[in-house]
């Protein structure tokens, strides 16, 4: 529905006096009635698949129609193995440890007290995003697994797959016993009720925002909520001189063709000078036989080597400063030879998104020095970027993706959406 200002306004109130409501029954919820709402909801979404399946190409449809970019059309699409996947990372949530009543850290203090550390609930989560469908699921699911309530904003884009899927979470939660506010997936796509959202001081307590850098330089700029997020996803894989060539080349294709529109894939691709004329001809050769839409971006080192390679005319240009600094979501892919660790470590320091970063290599001190000093999320030693995921890392899904520095950081899971509080036991102690 289309509201004006003065009903988003009110509307958007109304939202968050519900989440606040639901977020205190939620806290207060033990982990079998959590699970249990997890699995109705589960079951309502088998039920519906081909509900939520024609809802979705609905959605794809307009995103033709719209010309919507490609990275975007590529989140948006729910086939039959993603809506697999969205079920299986819910069955793997219910499945989770709750993280929620959680007590580390006692210790006795000389003056009789016992002190020591609760894991709470964060309590109201607002997420802003784009396109993809499964993060509805994702999102509501770790929310209540970890005792949060949250009000969900999907873009335009996705909005029948989202209120198809919302469908199925309010009957799970009113099966299970837990407050239907619980989750909110928001009935509007009027943009007002994102300012309202993420200025909801009373009601909410922190913003995930989960989409292109523009979204989310936004949210960042205007919100007076506490936000977690990370703006892009400029992933390096460097190669060092001591790679395995075999391992080099298998990482190399899969960090960058698996898929395009995801900010785990790898935009710059950095070879170590002494092995650049053996590698990364066999690198770039399998690079475009994986996808012949490809482009190469070449520093002037690289151009040098590839240029005179005759299955790679058409593939090649001169890479400029900017490209070292861009997060594609595309088949482009920068390419730069490096003088060694030191360097390479410099470059992704400078020109990275501090979210995944990769080392190819059998060196073992080098591949300490690369884990301590890339300043990212994720950094990862012989294998793909394309593992820096809330699925992948065992979080059975994920919120979003934070490159702060604060209690989150990289995939977020449950214990993201948590907090710790101090909880002491006396006996009658006072202080002196």
């Amino acid at each position: 529905m289309t509201l004006n200002i003065n009903d988003v306004k009110q509307y958007m109130q109304q939202v968050g006096q519900q989440a606040r409501a639901a977020s205190r029954q939620l806290a207060a919820a033990n982990t079998n009635t959590k699970n249990t709402a997890l699995l109705c909801i589960y079951e309502k979404l088998k039920q519906s698949k081909s509900e939520i399946l024609a809802a979705n190409q609905i959605d794809m449809n307009n995103g033709y129609d719209n010309n919507l970019d490609p990275a975007l059309l590529d989140r948006l699409e729910l086939n039959d193995a993603r809506f697999d996947g969205m079920l299986q990372g819910l069955k793997d949530v219910s499945n989770l440890p709750d993280p929620i009543g959680e007590v580390t850290d006692m210790t006795y203090r000389p003056s009789g007290i016992q002190l020591g550390k609760m894991r709470v609930p964060l309590g109201v989560v607002g997420m802003i995003y784009e396109s993809r469908p499964n993060v509805t699921l994702e999102a509501a699911s770790l929310a209540l697994k970890s005792g949060n309530a949250i009000i969900l904003r999907g873009g335009s884009e996705a909005f029948d797959s989202n209120q198809a899927i919302a469908r199925c979470i309010l009957q799970g939660l009113k099966e299970s016993g837990l407050p239907e506010h619980g989750v909110q997936v928001l009935q509007t796509t009027d943009r007002a009720a994102v300012g309202e959202l993420i200025t909801m001081t009373d009601y909410v307590d922190v913003i995930v925002p989960r989409g292109g850098k523009g979204l989310i330089e936004r949210i960042s700029k205007d919100a007076r909520v506490p936000v977690i997020k990370h703006l892009d996803g400029n992933c390096h894989t460097f190669i060092d001189s001591d790679a395995d060539p075999e391992i080099a080349i298998k990482v190399s294709v899969n960090a960058k063709t698996h898929r395009y529109g995801t900010c785990n894939t790898m935009e710059t691709l950095l070879v170590d000078q002494t092995v650049a004329d053996e590698l990364l001809p066999k690198i770039a050769e399998a690079i475009i036989e994986a996808d012949d839409a490809m482009q190469l971006r070449l520093d002037a080192a690289a151009k040098a080597i590839l240029n005179d390679n005759a299955k790679l005319a058409g593939h090649l240009s001169e890479a400029n400063e900017e490209d070292w600094d861009t997060e594609y979501l595309a088949p482009i892919l920068a390419v730069k030879v490096i003088d060694g660790l030191d360097e390479a470590i410099a470059h992704i320091n400078t020109h990275g998104s501090h979210h995944t970063d990769v080392i190819i290599t059998d060196n073992y001190s080098k591949s300490q020095r690369f884990i301590r000093e890339v300043d990212s999320a994720s950094v990862m030693i012989n294998a793909s970027s394309r593992f820096a995921d809330g699925f992948e890392y065992g979080l059975g899904a994920e919120i979003g993706i934070s490159t702060d520095k604060i209690h989150a950081r990289g995939p977020v899971g449950l214990n993201g959406l948590t907090s710790q509080k101090w909880i002491v036991y006396g006996h009658g102690e006072v202080r002196s």
